[in-house]
């Protein structure tokens, strides 16, 4: 396109490009719909961009009278390379949906194609998610997940291959790319007694590509959830989200399993729970494994949690490997990894000290590694635990020939 001088009222306040599809705003605004939908429903803010206002209202009303006048500009400037910008297809609204969804659930034959046509609503952007979640498609999957229905659909993946999958997988697949709201998954679980047992289902029954997702899902669900809800997690649900770290699935699985331990513990009787599942044995063997930061942060903080219980410390010691690890992470993960670390020291060394464990802890490195700690620069609450550990085991561990003279210099005097 030649050098051209664009009406400023033309172009969109965000990108500073001519707009294809102008909306306007409840504050008078109009923009490019592409950008103001990002700016609303991908990046989650709620004010006008150009005012600041708190918009309230989020609907956008496509300005038809710019877009014909923009139309027409370009056929008047086409000599000089403009091109016509197409009419835009109308979006997808609301009362479009509930007639899709009541079809669905009034002829139960459609189904297959309203999940079909969800999927295509859902990908089309952030704007259309919100829509879907205001008609009431959160509550139709669910309802569809829960039923567990084995029908086979044919699905047109985003690369444009094709692959066939059961209904309630779909579903599910659906439900989580919708990014539900906190408020919409509270209301879901309020209102849908037994869902999350049918994701705990799916969890032990499923494929790998609907556990990731069904574990993802119960994160999110249990990060909103209610004090009761949190203490009445089943055992069966710790047992699961055990199976899922212990396979593997995916890194995004056993990131969201972890998170779920970290919401779940320190609730109830959630800890003797979980290390009835075999929580410890699987963290521990994750630690060993791995050395990237997250992960390992949110393994110690887990650790840290079931430590707390003298079934947790019982099962960390009764695994070759345990104290090693997590005296081998200390200064090596980051502040956080060490503050827990150390204190999933501190719980054993105070209530779980036998000799047998004290002479362990002296001979593969841990009471070293907790000298080196006080030498170098960690948090004042770390330093202060770590002093409390060696002095109350000073006359055991103290003047030994497994800690190295520059290490044992910085053992604190009783």
């Amino acid at each position: 396109m030649d050098e051209i001088d664009v009406p400023s009222h033309f172009m969109c306040p965000i990108s500073l490009q001519l707009m294809r599809d102008p909306v306007t705003v409840a504050t008078g605004i109009t923009y490019d719909r592409e950008n103001i939908e990002r700016w609303l429903f991908s990046c989650k803010n709620n004010t006008c961009p150009f005012t600041k206002q708190v918009l309230v209202d989020t609907d956008l009303t496509p300005n038809h009278t710019l877009r014909r006048l923009i139309q027409a500009w370009c056929i008047v400037n086409a000599c000089h390379g403009v091109e016509r910008i197409p009419t835009p297809k109308p979006p997808v609204d609301k009362a479009q949906i509930i007639k899709l969804l009541n079809d669905a659930i009034k002829f139960p034959q459609m189904q297959l194609k309203c999940l079909q046509r969800l999927r295509s609503i859902a990908f089309e952007s952030d704007r259309n998610k919100k829509c879907l979640e205001a008609a009431g498609a959160v509550e139709f999957l669910a309802s569809i997940i829960k039923k567990d229905e084995s029908a086979v659909i044919e699905v047109v993946l985003e690369d444009g291959s094709r692959e066939f999958t059961r209904a309630s997988d779909e579903a599910l697949s659906i439900l989580y790319q919708l990014e539900t709201s906190e408020a919409a998954l509270k209301s879901l679980v309020s209102s849908n007694y037994g869902f999350i047992e049918s994701l705990v289902h799916v969890l032990k029954c499923g494929n790998d590509q609907s556990r990731a997702y069904a574990a993802m899902l119960l994160k999110s669900i249990f990060q909103v959830a209610d004090p009761i809800q949190l203490i009445n997690a089943s055992p069966e649900l710790f047992t699961e989200i055990v199976h899922v770290l212990r396979d593997g699935i995916s890194q995004q699985a056993s990131k969201a399993a972890l998170k779920l331990l970290v919401e779940l513990c320190p609730w109830g009787r959630n800890r003797i729970k979980a290390v009835v599942a075999g929580a410890s044995h699987v963290l521990i063997e994750h630690l060993l494994d791995t050395s990237e930061k997250r992960t390992c942060e949110l393994i110690l903080v887990v650790l840290d949690q079931l430590c707390s219980c003298a079934e947790g410390r019982a099962e960390l010691l009764k695994h070759g490997a345990g104290l090693a690890i997590v005296s081998k992470k200390i200064l090596r993960v980051s502040q956080v990894g060490t503050d827990r670390a150390v204190k999933i020291l501190a719980s054993v060394s105070k209530f779980s000290a036998t000799s047998r464990v004290l002479q362990e802890m002296l001979q593969v490195g841990v009471v070293s590694k907790l000298c080196l700690v006080l030498q170098v620069d960690s948090s004042k609450k770390t330093k202060e635990k770590t002093r409390e550990i060696l002095n109350l085991h000073s006359r055991v561990w103290k003047n030994p020939s497994c800690i190295p003279a520059r290490l044992l210099s910085s053992y604190p005097s009783s």
